[in-house]
């Protein structure tokens, strides 16, 4: 396939909110578990060496009208968890097995016991996430942790993995991140060939694709989109940042592409790309899996900073990525994303870095105001500079 016919297959896995890649799975794959979960991260190594299918979650973007979703949550939070228990009464996740709710946010975690209310016979298990980033206390209490989940996965089906088998597992995820590391480097490199929604979209398949079919496929894009001979435009280099959980529709990422704007780097489909390098084989791999979190993982408003605030790394993320400026989109009511933003402008700002910011929900359907906020900005930048 060219590339433009692997970004269809793409999006047409993103708009199937039934999930039928996932079908396939489970039918060529029977009596092993699919095993949903929200976003940001979830230690999908461990749900893979039980034997199951790790599904990420990320609502329904503007593909499912909210009727049942609405009743179960307040108005003022993001609109993820209303569309995702939407698609749950609808039945379109009744072919999960089980499902994973990472210690995101407030809204997730409650989520987590709504989901246990509306399908009792379903496994569901929240995953505390350490907030003490040693290996001596929040790593112990984190691998702890994900035997709790092996338990839990045998439950549905699931084996208890040996370490042979987890560390299979990681390796496999290792190479599925290298492959997406490569494609954020490569779109970096030449964003005149991969569209902000090429990269979200062929990243995103891999939230219902088995892991290494989806390295593959991106394996395949790369060495595709290397072949398109779109020429360079006179645009701004942009950093997208707070998109980390619920996902902005495509419609608004096509409206930067248009407004002048190469995206450069973003934290759209984060938990795919959360560990940073390869998680090494060991004896204890859950151990290893543990230390990954703490050590490895890439800074999120979702995650403690511990001794390394979020606002130089990110000054330090729009420096490599040679950008011009920021664009902070952000769900909302994301309280991580939207309490982030003043210390993260702020860096920017001593820094003398251009931003521009606004808020979005995953079902945002009207963008005319956003291109033109983005097209005054890339205009601005390309007439005055940073001054």
């Amino acid at each position: 396939m060219n590339a433009e016919e692997i970004v269809a297959h793409c999006e047409r896995l993103y708009a199937d909110t039934a999930l039928g890649s996932v079908a396939e799975w489970k039918a060529k794959n029977p009596g092993k578990p699919a095993v949903g979960h929200l976003p940001v991260y979830c230690p999908r190594e461990v749900v893979h060496a039980c034997g199951g299918m790790p599904v990420a979650l990320a609502g329904a973007g503007e593909h499912v009208d909210i009727v049942k979703g609405d009743a179960c949550f307040q108005s003022y939070i993001c609109h993820l968890p209303r569309s995702t228990v939407e698609l749950g009464l609808t039945g379109d996740l009744d072919l999960l097995d089980a499902m994973l709710f990472p210690s995101t946010c407030d809204v997730i975690r409650n989520l987590s016991g709504i989901w246990q209310l509306l399908f009792p016979k379903k496994v569901v298990r929240f995953i505390d996430l350490p907030q003490n980033l040693s290996m001596e206390l929040g790593g112990k209490f984190y691998a702890h942790d994900l035997q709790g989940l092996i338990d839990d996965l045998k439950k549905v089906g699931g084996i208890a993995p040996s370490a042979a088998q987890l560390n299979e597992s990681i390796k496999a995820f290792n190479a599925n991140r290298k492959a997406l590391a490569d494609l954020y480097d490569f779109r970096a490199d030449a964003p005149w060939l991969v569209s902000a929604d090429d990269c979200f979209l062929v990243t995103r398949a891999g939230f219902v694709l088995e892991v290494g079919a989806h390295t593959q496929l991106v394996r395949d894009f790369i060495a595709a989109a290397k072949k398109r001979t779109n020429r360079k435009e006179d645009r701004i280099r942009v950093v997208m940042v707070g998109s980390f959980c619920e996902q902005p529709p495509i419609g608004l990422l096509r409206t930067i592409d248009r407004s002048g704007c190469y995206v450069v780097d973003d934290d759209l489909n984060l938990g795919l790309r959360w560990v940073e390098g390869d998680i090494a084989s060991s004896a204890q791999p859950l151990e290893a899996l543990a230390r990954a979190y703490v050590a490895q993982s890439v800074w999120s408003s979702t995650r403690y900073e511990g001794d390394q605030p979020r606002g130089p790394q990110l000054l330090k993320r729009v420096r490599s990525r040679k950008a011009d400026g920021a664009i902070f989109a952000a769900p909302s009511f994301c309280d991580p994303a939207l309490l982030d933003q003043p210390p993260l402008q702020k860096a920017l700002s001593d820094a003398n870095v251009p931003f521009i910011s606004f808020k979005y929900a995953e079902n945002t359907g009207q963008f005319q105001g956003i291109r033109e906020q983005a097209g005054t900005f890339s205009d601005s930048l390309k007439l005055w500079g940073a001054a």
